[in-house]
Parts: structure tokens; C-alpha cells; sequence
């Protein structure tokens, strides 16, 4: 006779516990851009929304950074290592392919025994990492999942490139996802498109830096890889696109517009959430993130650092129900709507 399989069993829902973020130290200003490429103060922030944005140091590493923000997220949300079934880390820039910059991580935070894994997922990331822990908790595979998005965009931009130059910063965010009796996180709303595969992409891949086979120094061809958008061909898909997988999210999760308690967009350009809010038809009362305008776009750490903020400005409430919605390279997209910690 066949033997049967036990399944596991998770919890009925999940939701966010706590935040956790890392900003690095060094605040870099528009006019400091500027001494590098032909543009200007007035043009950065008219175009991008952008002010300031912050650049790690060479002691902030993605693993540094990423560690600081979870450990501060398991903090806030009472929640010892120890009880961490897995850490997810969502991450372009973790220079190594491997390991995962998420065992390391796992180890650094004392939840030696957790699973650990790395996601690309570029700016939709965190957004993508809360819907696999969600069902990592539901399913009975993790009691927490530690989610983590962080980025080191600076060690793949090209400081003379005027398109890209100073659109990226540098930053962790974390959140814990563990077992709740109320339905904290909604019905996940993603996908791709393939066919714009081009629109953000690194310029060379890591191949092209081989080292010639006979002389074994590097090609002279060879160019070190950096960061390439198609700036209005990304503006006009998140502008467009973008809006009808937000509405998704919130009926699938049951809530309109007017209950939402706070719009937490990627924060890839000021235009681009403006664009949203309008389309949207959002209410005047329902606040919306806008830390682009000192930390820059950090891709898959830009919307948990954003939550962190507003949580920590009183900007947005505990316990209020907020909408997210992270896109960027790929193209790739995910929204859902969350109860804040």
C-alpha cells in the first residue's frame, strides 16, 4: 500500500509584525550629481522628484545593511532569531552569485538554522518577497519569515551616464511576516513582461569581464557592468500599466480606495506616483510615500523603507491597511494591500 503524506499546517492568515530600515550615512545632493554630468538641481528634482539620495560607504555593505534592517525589524516586532524559519533577501547588487548574501545574513542575525535564499526580483522585490512569505506562514512552511529588500545600486551606476546618474541610492528595508488571526496580507496581483526586457537592464553581462585565456589580463573591450533605462519607455508603462494591477489588488482584497490608510508605491520617480494617484482617483486624505525625495530610488528596499518612515513620522498608522505596488526591471510588477505593523 501507498504510503500517505502528512501535509503541514500552517496558520489561517499572516501579516506584517514589524520594520526595520537601513539608511547609509553619506547624504549626496543633487549639486554634488551635477559635477559629474551636464544637468542641474532644478532639472533633477522637476524631472525625478530626487533632492538628496544616500550612498553607502565601503563599510555598508549589502549584507551590512540588510542585517542592520532586519535585526531592527525583528526587534520591533518581538521576535527572536531563533524562531525565524526563513530569511528572504530581494537584491540586484549582491555582487556574488554565490552564496546568497541571504545565508550569510541568516547567520549574522543568530537564525542559524533558517532557511535562506535570494530572489531577483529588481524593484518589485519586497513586493514579491511578502507573497512568498505569506504563504510560507499560511502553508506551514515558516512560523516567521524575515523579508528583506536591499540595494547597492551605486557599485552598478555609471556616474556620467545623465539618464541614470542620479536617480539610484543605496539602503535596506525588512519586515517579519508571521501568523495572524486576521487576514493581514491581501491576494498577491503579479506578473511580467518579457517582451520589455530591454527597458532596464546592465549593460554587459558578467562574462564579458573575463579575463583573456593567454595573456590573462582583461579584455580591452571589456567595460564594467552598470545600470541602462529607457527613462520614457519606463514612465509610460508604470504610468499606464501599473494602474489596473493596483485596482486588482484592492478588490481582490475588498477594500476601495477611500479605506486605504496610506498608498506605498516603488519609489522609482515622483511623475510616476503622481500619475498613479491621479488614474487612481485617490483621496486627498489617503497619504502617500514620497521618501524618493531624500533617499533616491533603492529598487527592491524602496517601499519598506518607505513604510518604516511613515510608520515612524506618524504619517501612516499602525494597524491601518495600506496599498503596495513595486515595478522595475524585467518588466515585473507586484501589488497587494497589507495591514501596517
Amino acid at each position: 500500500m501507498t504510503a500517505s503524506i502528512r501535509p503541514a499546517v500552517g496558520a489561517p492568515y499572516a501579516r506584517i509584525h514589524g520594520v526595520g530600515g537601513y539608511r547609509p550615512r553619506r547624504l549626496v545632493t543633487n549639486e554634488e550629481i551635477c559635477q559629474r554630468i551636464d544637468s542641474s538641481d532644478e532639472w533633477i528634482r522637476t524631472r525625478s522628484g530626487i533632492v538628496t539620495r544616500r550612498h553607502a560607504s565601503p563599510d555598508e555593505t549589502v549584507a551590512d545593511m540588510a542585517t542592520a534592517a532586519a535585526g531592527k525589524a525583528l526587534a520591533n516586532a518581538g521576535v527572536p532569531p531563533e524562531e525565524v524559519g526563513c530569511v528572504l533577501v530581494s537584491t540586484v547588487s549582491h555582487l556574488r552569485q554565490t552564496p546568497s548574501v541571504a545565508c550569510d545574513i541568516a547567520y549574522r542575525l543568530g537564525a542559524t538554522r533558517a532557511a535562506a535564499f535570494d530572489i531577483s526580483a529588481a524593484c518589485a522585490g519586497f513586493c514579491y518577497g511578502l507573497a512568498l512569505a505569506n504563504d510560507m506562514v499560511r502553508g506551514g512552511s515558516a512560523k516567521y519569515v524575515v523579508v528583506i529588500g536591499v540595494e547597492r545600486l551605486t557599485d552598478l551606476t555609471d556616474f556620467s551616464d545623465r539618464t541614470t546618474a542620479f536617480l539610484f541610492g543605496d539602503g535596506a528595508g525588512a519586515a517579519v511576516v508571521g501568523p495572524s488571526d486576521f487576514p493581514g496580507i491581501g491576494p498577491v496581483v503579479w506578473g511580467s513582461d518579457g517582451a520589455q526586457l530591454d527597458a532596464i537592464e546592465q549593460t554587459v553581462p558578467w562574462d564579458a569581464l573575463r579575463m583573456d585565456a593567454e595573456s590573462r589580463r582583461v579584455r580591452a573591450d571589456a567595460s564594467y557592468p552598470a545600470l541602462r533605462m529607457s527613462g520614457q519607455q519606463v514612465f509610460r508603462w508604470a504610468s499606464y500599466e501599473m494602474v489596473p494591477v493596483a485596482r486588482k489588488a484592492m478588490e481582490l482584497a475588498g477594500v476601495r480606495p477611500d479605506e486605504l490608510d496610506a498608498f506605498i508605491p516603488h519609489q522609482a520617480n515622483m511623475r510616476i506616483t503622481d500619475a498613479m494617484i491621479r488614474a487612481l482617483k485617490l483621496p486627498a486624505h489617503v497619504p502617500v510615500a514620497r521618501d524618493i525625495a531624500e533617499q533616491g530610488n533603492t529598487s527592491a528596499a524602496s517601499i519598506p523603507l518607505a513604510m518604516e518612515r511613515m510608520l515612524e513620522t506618524g504619517e501612516a498608522k499602525s494597524g491601518g491597511t495600506a496599498l503596495l505596488i513595486g515595478f522595475g526591471a524585467g518588466l515585473v510588477y507586484a501589488a497587494q494591500v497589507v495591514t501596517l505593523p
